[in-house]
């Protein structure tokens, strides 16, 4: 096989990167916005001696599982990848992930539970992240980057995202404009705001939408754009400019300055009211991770138990089963996300709760030299999972039962072939569809002693 090479192909799967699968003359292709039961020419862009990538240069077959795509950006903005299939076809793909990443990368049989859409597959994002570009005639945008690029595609309204986001987007870069605030350039490394970044309340109907400005350097200019954010949008409770001066793709830097209101948006997650500052981690799809919470809840029946809720972000699962339970401790390394916690437990009355700021392996090595043990263990990591450290100490305490939140089924599936070793059996996996539209899935495992 060659490149530029037209070649017929049948797919037959779809890969948790988002890509249309098929075989052609016994090698692997990989076709992006395809949908299994597809009949295509494809054109060959990369060929390896095992596998290639191609292009659609022709549907010969539609599979019964297209739809019409409703947004403009798609195939060229990297945020989503199943918008041209039916939900429930890309729910059928997100499964087939979850269990693939468990029993071919883990080795691991557990019972797959099946798994739980999302009650929301547009409009469900209650936080945007989004680079500013500068267009052709000088003007700013917003929009996202290109599939492994930096390259932005401008996007006027992401339906992911609420309207009211898009509107807040266009105002502001049409300020900036005419207030002379230049947009960042990362590869000379000038110019001023970098990204916008907003979050909203969803469960609770005056808790705010909090408005991010990410910059690289403050200049006075600022002041005047937060007043004017707020006297347009009253919803936006406070204006934060975020200094990031670094060449770096990290979005957020390490100082925040208050230009208006507060930093803190008002929400409830699980019945918990809670207050989420702009570095807190709090899920992106509220209702969808509030199916997650409680079943993990269900899973620990926490009543008259030790919970160590490790990754805690501001508390809101642990602090949604302390009522029942004995005692509730968290870790935390962001310590804006562990305030919040204290808050939040001092709020509600909870007495039985206790927050660490540490990175979630020391603090677990730390309440196993305590000689805390925890009769259930809660973890939630970041994409990269768990470390050795964390995994350790964990099992060294000896709870009877380990529930983990991952929103990568691969790394999640890692670590529970590494707490296989540590004594732990992966009973159950259920999917759940934090994301839809987009290539991502969250998982829920829960793990018993051997």
């Amino acid at each position: 096989m060659n490149k530029n090479e037209i070649i017929r192909l049948s797919i037959t799967a779809l890969t948790n990167e988002g890509f249309g699968f098929g075989k052609h003359d016994g090698m692997a292709v990989f076709v992006p916005f395809t949908a299994v039961g597809d009949e295509i020419e494809a054109k060959v862009v990369k060929a390896n001696k095992s596998y290639a990538y191609a292009k659609i240069e022709n549907i010969l077959t539609p599979s019964p599982d297209r739809i019409e795509n409703a947004c403009p950006a798609f195939g060229r903005c990297g945020g989503c990848s199943f918008r041209h299939i039916t939900y429930e076809a890309e729910l059928r793909a997100k499964a087939a992930f979850v269990e693939e990443a468990f029993v071919k990368l883990g080795g691991l049989k557990p019972d797959f539970l099946p798994i739980e859409p999302s009650d929301d597959v547009e409009r469900y994002r209650n936080k945007l992240e989004t680079p500013v570009g500068t267009s052709e005639n000088g003007g700013l945008f917003c929009g996202f980057f290109a599939s492994r690029s930096h390259r932005i595609i401008p996007v006027d309204d992401c339906l992911l995202q609420p309207e009211i986001f898009s509107e807040i987007t266009r105002f502001i870069t049409q300020k900036a404009r005419e207030l002379k605030i230049s947009a960042y350039s990362e590869e000379r490394h000038q110019g001023v705001i970098r990204h916008i970044y907003l979050r909203r309340a969803v469960n609770v109907k005056d808790g705010g939408i909090c408005c991010v400005i990410v910059a690289r350097k403050k200049v006075p200019e600022f002041s005047r754009l937060a007043r004017e954010i707020t006297e347009k949008f009253p919803e936006i409770t406070g204006v934060v400019l975020n200094i990031n001066p670094e060449k770096t793709n990290v979005i957020l830097g390490k100082t925040e300055l208050l230009l208006r209101g507060k930093a803190e948006i008002s929400d409830e997650m699980c019945g918990v009211p809670v207050e989420i500052s702009p570095m807190s981690f709090y899920q992106v799809n509220t209702r969808a991770a509030e199916k997650i919470y409680r079943k993990a809840a269900e899973f620990a029946e926490p009543s008259g138990k030790v919970l160590l809720d490790l990754y805690c972000g501001a508390g809101t699962i642990g602090l949604s089963m302390a009522k029942s339970a004995e005692k509730v401790i968290g870790a935390e390394i962001v310590p804006e996300a562990v305030e919040n916690a204290k808050a939040n437990a001092k709020r509600l009355g909870i007495t039985n709760a206790e927050f660490i700021c540490a990175d979630a392996g020391k603090a677990a090595k730390m309440l196993s030299e305590r000689n805390i043990l925890p009769d259930v263990i809660l973890l939630d990591p970041p994409r990269k999972g768990c470390g050795e450290e964390t995994l350790s100490a964990c099992a060294k305490m000896r709870p009877k039962m380990i529930v983990m939140i991952s929103c990568s089924p691969a790394t999640a599936a890692r670590d529970c072939k590494r707490l296989l070793e540590l004594g732990y059996k992966t009973s159950a996996v259920q999917a759940f569809d934090l994301f839809p539209r987009t290539k991502h899935v969250e998982c829920l495992a829960v793990l018993q002693t051997v």
